[in-house]
């Protein structure tokens, strides 16, 4: 009884198959649809020849160019104070000065000895030239006028160390003297820093060494404002490589003429190699699949596979070095699905390209 209760169950599986495969090989709709599948739909974009930069980034700090504490040589009570904190000074300015009127009374006294000791010295000298005195006391008598001199010399420097004058322009630092103050020798009443442009210092790996000289391009960035480029240029290359972080030490000038950096400053820094002239298309154009990189090109309506070598990388692009030429036409989206052969349709879309990186890329 089983045995043909089995019979029976495989008779009607081979019905049912046989039925299935007569309507597959008779359904002219199925062949239709894979014959005509509809091509896929993708953006492209030319290869733009634009300028290249090879570069090298680190991070560094700033210092002034010039930068000094500003202390007294003598001690008093300040009579005149010009200094306002974050103030420009110009090289010569007056920024304090100390009760002088003791020293004003020694040089004075000091000069009025010296203009006696000088007439005494000329009268000696006329009476030497007639013979009426020895040679020795007119010797006596140059030498008490040089000795004057030296005084005067020297009186005239204690007087000037009442005073502080900017020896440089700059901008002034915060001070906490007041008018009125006795201050002894030694006090430090501000600092001053020349910030028109600025030492930028940072490392360059040692394996860069061949390829950095003083003069290339350098451009800055501070997260105090992130918005804005800093410009300046290599000056200066270190004559020792360190040890421990296998680094050369180089300084830049950067300019700084509206003020905003100050000394002390974190900075990163982007050094400019080597710049030339290349072909650049979008970096979301480009596949990576193991060790290859490649793009597709669309071709009368065929998408073709291009391996592809890359040069430098920039923000939203990447340069080209050898695969493509200025008339291919590289499929920016959807390339992901495609694969070489199949069909496409190209069409204009402004926003294929997420947030207009290319272009504004290449702009700036």
């Amino acid at each position: 009884m089983w045995k043909q209760w089995l019979i029976g169950l495989l008779l009607v599986v081979l019905a049912v198959g046989g039925a299935v495969a007569y309507r597959s090989l008779n359904d002219p709709s199925q062949d239709k649809d894979t014959a005509e599948r509809p091509p896929s739909v993708v953006n492209t974009v030319l290869p733009v020849t634009d300028t290249v930069r090879d570069q090298v980034r680190a991070v560094g700090s700033l210092n002034a160019v010039n930068a000094v504490e500003l202390t007294t040589e003598t001690s008093g009570r300040v009579v005149d104070f010009n200094l306002k904190s974050g103030r420009q000074v110009k090289q010569g300015d007056l920024l304090l000065r100390l009760d002088d009127r003791q020293a004003r009374a020694d040089l004075g006294v000091i000069e009025a000895q010296l203009a006696d000791a000088k007439r005494q010295f000329e009268r000696a000298s006329s009476l030497r030239d007639k013979n009426s005195i020895s040679q020795s006391l007119v010797d006596e008598l140059r030498t008490a006028v040089e000795v004057s001199e030296a005084q005067r010399t020297a009186a005239q420097v204690r007087l000037e160390n009442h005073r502080i004058e900017a020896p440089f322009s700059g901008v002034a630092g915060l001070s906490n003297i007041s008018i009125g103050a006795y201050i002894t020798a030694g006090t430090t009443i501000t600092t001053l820093d020349s910030t028109s442009r600025m030492e930028l210092n940072f490392s360059i790996p040692e394996r860069f060494l061949g390829q950095i000289n003083p003069g290339q391009r350098v451009e800055g960035g501070s997260p105090a404002y992130p918005e804005q480029v800093f410009n300046g240029e290599l000056v200066e290359l270190g004559t020792r490589i360190d040890e421990l972080s296998r680094s050369l030490p180089v300084r830049a000038l950067i300019d700084n003429a509206e003020g905003r950096l100050r000394p002390g400053q974190f900075m990163s820094v982007s050094l400019t190699l080597r710049e030339r002239q290349a072909l650049v298309v979008p970096e979301q154009a480009v596949m990576v699949r193991g060790d290859e990189q490649y793009v597709f090109v669309a071709e009368d309506g065929v998408a073709r596979r291009v391996s592809v070598v890359l040069g430098s990388r920039m923000p939203g692009r990447v340069e080209i070095a050898r695969g493509l030429t200025a008339e291919d036409h590289v499929v920016v989206t959807g390339q992901d699905r495609l694969s070489s052969g199949e069909r496409v349709r190209v069409i204009d879309d402004e926003n294929a390209i997420p947030d207009n990186r290319f272009t504004s890329a290449l702009e700036s």
